[in-house]
């Protein structure tokens, strides 16, 4: 026995197995699957939309593909592969070049306003208990899509005190310490759904800073269907709303709103070709009870969203997501 422990262990001092092969020659098809990895991450634009949305789909949960490395490594370290080892290498850098900001500490010091976005639910049980939370977050700003007539009037009875100026379009409002002006519709309706569709709202905010434009939106849902990913209704009312973003005449504008995908899709170009999203924090959003992406945004132009962070669970199946946000320089 002891001389079969010897054989093994000069067979892995010297890199040779039972086969023949090496420590650089073992784990070949390890070290293709980090170098695939790498190249989803880095060239996931590349990938087509063509059949099935692949492209989005991929995009949505694109964070994700860092779970290839620790996989990967201890898959490498099991086969003693050199050459698997090095290739881990790839993905884990390309995953720090794209995500790992988000991780850094962010500056605290020096917000002008902070903003909080959430996706109530229409089915949400407790709204009077959800509008508290909030409060409690102590935001500038409270964005909220999903509003019913039923539960709305919980909402504005609720939020009033704190949140004098308010406005609802059809189910999307803003709550607001600073007053409203200009408020007004904005039509993000894709073709195919009937009218009545109302999720889109912009105000001017007249904060101590000088005004600025809030948008409130909530895009369609995605569906994973036996065709693909469908998101083209989310997709055709994000480019209805970037439009309106493009043809606002204030300089500085804050977009809070689900978007149904996370900012790496495809599918918000319109908007994040335009807009800003937080430097730091994952902030993961949905599903409430195991989320695993951040569909519920805050994006800014003239605007620096420096960390984004998530609050408590409240009745929906979504989490409120808040941002601390400080202004350019006009």
């Amino acid at each position: 026995m002891a001389g079969s422990g010897a054989r093994r262990a000069a067979r892995w001092r010297w890199g040779a197995d039972a086969r023949g092969r090496t420590r650089w020659t073992r784990g070949r098809v390890l070290a293709g699957l980090a170098v695939l990895s790498a190249a989803l991450l880095v060239f996931h634009s590349a990938v087509p939309n063509t059949v099935g949305r692949l492209g989005s789909a991929l995009e949505a949960f694109l964070p994700w593909l860092g779970l290839a490395v620790p996989v990967l490594l201890v898959s490498a370290l099991v086969r003693r592969s050199v050459t698997a080892l090095v290739a881990v290498l790839l993905p884990a850098a390309a995953w720090a070049g794209l995500f790992g900001e988000l991780l850094l500490p962010a500056d605290r010091d020096g917000h002008d306003i902070t903003a909080l976005q959430h996706n109530v639910s229409d089915e949400n049980p407790n709204p009077t208990g959800t509008a508290r939370a909030l409060i409690g977050g102590a935001p500038d700003l409270i964005a909220l899509e999903e509003l019913t007539p039923s539960a709305l009037p919980a909402y504005e009875a609720t939020l009033a005190a704190a949140y004098p100026y308010h406005a609802v379009e059809g189910t999307v409002g803003l709550w607001s310490r600073h007053p409203l002006t200009d408020v007004r519709r904005v039509d993000i309706r894709p073709a195919g759904i009937g009218e009545g569709w109302d999720r889109g709202l912009r105000c001017g905010v007249l904060t101590p800073q000088g005004e600025i434009a809030v948008y409130v939106a909530h895009l369609p849902s995605v569906r994973f269907r036996a065709s693909g990913f469908g998101s083209g209704p989310r997709d055709e009312s994000a480019r209805l709303l970037g439009a309106a973003v493009a043809a606002e005449k204030l300089g500085r504008v804050i977009l809070l709103g689900d978007l149904n995908s996370t900012v790496d899709d495809r599918g918000l170009a319109p908007l994040t070709s335009r807009l800003a999203a937080p430097r730091r924090g994952l902030a993961l959003s949905w599903p409430a009870a195991l989320p695993v992406a951040r569909i519920d945004q805050i994006l800014t132009r003239s605007a620096t969203a420096a960390e984004a962070w998530t609050l408590p669970a409240t009745g929906s199946d979504h989490l409120p997501v808040a941002a601390r946000i400080r202004f350019d320089d006009s």
